[in-house]
């Protein structure tokens, strides 16, 4: 789906060829189609870091005497900021499934 399979170098990571190799469809359907993927990697976002809050609360528990709120927000911004190339992938990915439904095309259309 992408021109790179690697996130290396960062500033092409995002490349997409103009229409799918496979079947030939147009992989933006108008311009700016992809600013809508900004809200479903903030709900990635979200998600991983509730479920990493509920890892780290069942692993090492939540309290303020011993700072572990501040060791989960730092660790949780640190592994969000490392996976971002992956989740801005992931959301292009998810965001064209949502409005372009493979499999109902048929032959010679």
């Amino acid at each position: 789906m992408f021109c790179q399979h690697s996130i290396f170098p960062l500033g092409s990571m995002m490349d997409m060829p103009d229409r799918c190799a496979v079947c030939s469809q147009k992989m933006e359907l108008e311009i700016g189609f992809y600013y809508g993927t900004g809200y479903v990697s903030y709900g990635l976002t979200v998600g991983l870091f509730v479920l990493y809050a509920i890892f780290f609360g069942v692993v090492f528990g939540f309290s303020y005497k011993d700072n572990s709120v501040y060791w989960y927000l730092g660790t949780g911004i640190a592994g969000v900021l490392l996976l971002q190339p992956w989740l801005m992938r992931l959301s292009r990915v998810l965001y064209l499934y949502l409005f372009v439904r493979y499999g109902q095309r048929k032959e010679g259309k």
